[in-house]
């Protein structure tokens, strides 16, 4: 059996004498992919209003043939015209269309270049693919999309999701997405961006986000850190000498009081050391001079069962024991204060400055030994 691309190629084309136009052909038995070409030259034809000459079959047996061939031939997807982006090529003298299965190609990879990760998208609009460079530790989901969008209005939409289908948020740092593959969604169009590998030791291999900052802050302490040594402790030594004249005059108050507060609380334990010497000796004298041991018994008894009352006594309204230093430093506030009220010193006043001060002077301290300044300072304070 003859191919039917040789039956069709029998077929003679004449013109006819007369000069009248007749204006389509009668028939024309070819395969449904010459069907297809040749609708395409005719419609080129008729759209420039061009004059045909009459086309007729000049053999009846080679027609028959030809649909004989086309009948017993079985259909191959070659003879199809499958509408999948045509191209225009030159047939002749005039343009034929023809049609691919091709699909086009929906993988992005991320590639790395001069240092810096580059995706190569495809914008709709322009009907052309754009490289961008990204900056994974600067940018987010949100400003590439933006990037995407200035480079080409007609993006109504681009979204990002993983792989499972889930949407990134915009916040996202672009750092955290390259880990992974996800999906670029632009105007309904879905391609498949696969992330770089971190794992190759190669020159164009970014560093880690981590090692990035800390080679960053390892650099800026070396080129600030002698300059803000400096500026910090002419600071700090200003701020001491400003908190010292302010202290100055109440420091001369403040030993003034402590002085008065000193003598008159020695001066209340020797009174009372001198009570208690008079209390013995006028007990031993009523016992074996005045009275006897028999009438002094219950008097000695009285008076030591209401040292003990005020013992306690002093418990419930101090809630200390009596012991004598605790006792002693107590008298000693008690005067201090009482002296303070008279000369109208400020003791909390005091107190602060002198806490700012004892700061001050720490972070000074801190200062001139660099090692400490990354320590807590509850590392730093002696022990007791």
């Amino acid at each position: 059996m003859r191919e039917p691309a040789a039956v069709v190629t029998e077929l003679l084309i004449a013109r006819r004498s007369a000069a009248s136009a007749v204006p389509w052909p009668y028939v024309l038995f070819v395969t449904p992919g010459f069907l297809c070409l040749a609708g395409e030259f005719l419609s080129y034809v008729s759209s420039r209003k061009l004059a045909l000459w009459g086309w007729h079959i000049v053999s009846h047996n080679h027609r028959g043939q030809a649909i004989s061939a086309f009948q017993q031939a079985p259909p191959s997807p070659a003879w199809e015209c499958v509408i999948a982006q045509p191209k225009q090529l030159q047939w002749g003298r005039h343009r034929a269309l023809f049609c691919s299965t091709l699909p086009p190609s929906r993988d992005i990879t991320v590639q790395y270049k001069y240092g810096r990760p580059v995706m190569v998208v495809p914008l709709p609009s322009r009907n052309e693919d754009c490289l961008f460079f990204l900056r994974p530790m600067l940018m987010s989901v949100a400003d590439f999309i933006e990037d995407i969008q200035r480079e080409d209005p007609g993006v109504t939409s681009a979204v990002l999701f993983t792989t499972d289908g889930e949407r990134v948020s915009c916040t996202t740092s672009l750092d955290t997405l390259l880990d992974k593959d996800f999906q670029l969604v632009i105007n309904d169009d879905t391609f498949n961006v696969h992330s770089p590998s971190r794992d190759k030791g190669s020159s164009e291999h970014v560093m880690q986000a981590e090692d990035m900052k800390t080679i960053v802050q390892m650099l800026h302490t070396a080129m600030n850190l002698p300059e803000h040594h400096l500026l910090k402790e002419k600071e700090l030594l200003e701020k001491i000498d400003g908190l010292k004249q302010e202290l100055s005059p109440l420091e001369a108050v403040k030993a003034k009081l402590v002085h008065r507060a000193e003598s008159n609380s020695s001066r209340a334990m020797w009174v009372g050391m001198a009570l208690l010497s008079v209390q013995g000796g006028a007990l031993g004298w009523l016992t074996w001079w005045v009275y006897s041991w028999d009438v002094m018994e219950p008097v000695t008894y009285f008076i030591t069962y209401a040292t003990s009352i005020g013992v306690f006594a002093y418990f419930v309204l101090t809630k200390q024991d009596y012991i004598y230093p605790s006792a002693k430093d107590r008298q000693f506030l008690h005067y201090f204060y009482k002296g303070a009220r008279r000369q109208r010193f400020d003791v909390q006043k005091y107190n602060q400055l002198r806490e700012d001060l004892t700061k001050v002077q720490e972070d000074l301290r801190r200062l001139k030994k660099p090692i400490h300044l990354q320590m807590p300072v509850e590392q730093i304070l002696p022990k007791e």
